[in-house]
């Protein structure tokens, strides 16, 4: 029988404050709750009751000893491409196989600090690298609610985690869509901050100028409240943004009164579900409603999105995967008494990458390579300032952007597994904001006729915009959906 659903963060926070419940007892209805729904979802890869038992019993004498932390009972799932000191992080790869950091990400330490218990390491496209989360050697991932259907890349288990309620929220990376598109896949709300604004240390590198850490919660305030403690200055991270941190929990009540929307021309066009489109319509037509102003906008340069992001992440990857070549850390192959230090870097990475990974490398190794440099690299860095301009322009104009998160609804397992050119246009409508460094929520707003399959919108905000977004967000998440 499948385990009982545990209370929600608002029920635990206020039970633990009120002497009513136990950190101990929490975890443990957790740690039940993933025994006996995680194996057909294969959400988390990484468990360890001890550890999670003992971060509950640590933050239990915290609270006997009068603290109050501010996420105080939020039961947390992390990625396994970032950083904890009691769980494995192997990337979903066979080359990081048994690898345990001696350190938590920033990110990490901050949600502890705050109160969050981890209770283990969610599976992922390897090395962040897919749209599918089919990409792992762990297996798939399967779609919270639709089990022949795929939950979304990279970051898919860590949004079905908190849609099936194995987790109260969940930490993803968004290098081109990541968190957006499994959010949008799987019915929850998924927040990707301006690049910087979270720290990356403790994130193993896809693409540097790219990734972003950010959070995955049933409701736009849950995802405010991560948010809000992990975010801010991290002097470990060359990246991070030196700026004050908007309180984002006083930003949820403001209302869209005056709130001007753009709709962007280049987002509706050919390839977009009808029914997808029709539900982004819709919501733009209640934000009007609740006092906001829509207009037409454009970002022209939208269509070379997709070939530009491949290229630069693809590139970086190539660079920051040079690291792993069994010496340090990882797997290292076993090879004769005669074999070279070439042998070795060649039979480890043979080994140990999977099949995408290896692909992505090889691109991006041929863009970097003499004669190529500036046909394609250095090409596709003025098609990122470009980007960047058309989105700069767009937010002289309007506030936010709302469009949609996903082509289509979550399709079926094996459907692209083939045809990679296909999976990589599924994230036309994400890669952008990564090309630009823009914060982007999703949240959901109704279902698809297809099996009633969720639809999310996107929001996209200009740089440290994300009070804004979630202000927006919390007006859509009002709407109960559209139809």
């Amino acid at each position: 029988m499948p385990a009982s659903a545990p209370p929600s963060f608002a029920q635990a926070h206020a039970a633990l404050l009120e002497g009513r419940l136990s950190a101990e007892a929490l975890a443990a209805a957790f740690l039940e709750r993933i025994d006996g729904e995680n194996t057909p979802l294969n959400a988390f890869v990484h468990l360890d009751d001890r550890a999670v038992q003992a971060q509950a019993r640590a933050l239990d004498a915290r609270l006997v000893a009068g603290e109050k932390p501010l996420l105080a009972g939020l039961m947390l799932g992390v990625k396994d491409v970032i950083c904890t000191t009691d769980f494995e992080t192997t990337c979903a790869s066979r080359i990081l196989e048994g690898f345990r950091s001696p350190f938590d990400a920033t990110a990490v330490a901050r949600l502890r600090a705050a109160g969050a218990v981890v209770l283990g390491k969610l599976n992922c496209d390897e090395f962040a690298m897919g749209s599918s989360n089919e990409h792992s050697v762990y297996g798939p991932t399967r779609h919270p609610t639709h089990p022949d259907r795929v939950p979304g890349g990279s970051s898919g288990a860590s949004a079905a985690a908190v849609a099936a309620g194995l987790c109260h929220a969940a930490l993803g990376t968004d290098t081109g869509g990541s968190i957006r598109q499994p959010a949008s896949f799987c019915g929850v709300v998924g927040l990707k901050p301006t690049y910087g604004r979270v720290s990356r240390w403790g994130l193993v590198a896809f693409a540097s100028s790219f990734d972003v850490m950010g959070p995955f919660a049933r409701t736009v305030e849950e995802a405010a409240r991560v948010y809000g403690a992990m975010a801010g200055h991290d002097a470990q991270d060359g990246t991070s943004l030196d700026a004050a941190v908007q309180d984002p929990i006083e930003a949820l009540e403001g209302g869209v009164e005056g709130l001007r929307v753009g709709l962007p021309d280049e987002y509706f066009a050919d390839g977009l579900d009808a029914h997808v489109r029709a539900v982004v319509m819709e919501t733009a037509e209640r934000l009007e409603k609740a006092g906001a102003t829509v207009h037409r906008v454009s970002l022209p340069h939208t269509r070379y999105g997709i070939a530009a992001y491949y290229v630069l992440t693809n590139a970086e990857a190539s660079s920051n995967l040079a690291r792993f070549d069994g010496v340090r850390y990882g797997r290292r192959a076993a090879l004769g008494p005669k074999a070279t230090i070439a042998d070795l870097y060649e039979q480890t990475r043979t080994e140990g990458f999977g099949d995408e990974v290896k692909r992505r490398i090889m691109l991006g190794t041929y863009v970097l390579s003499s004669g190529y440099y500036d046909a394609y690299f250095e090409r596709a860095q003025r098609v990122r300032r470009l980007v960047q301009q058309d989105f700069r322009r767009a937010f002289e104009q309007v506030d936010v952007l709302l469009t949609p998160a996903a082509p289509t609804p979550a399709f079926k397992l094996g459907e692209k597994a083939d045809d990679p050119l296909a999976m990589y246009l599924g994230d036309a409508y994400t890669v952008t904001a990564n090309l630009a460094g823009l914060p982007g929520l999703v949240v959901p707003a109704g279902q698809h006729p297809d099996a009633g399959l969720p639809v999310g919108v996107q929001l996209l905000g200009a740089p440290l915009a994300e009070a804004t977004l979630l202000r927006a967000g919390r007006a859509v998440e009002g709407f109960g959906g559209a139809s």
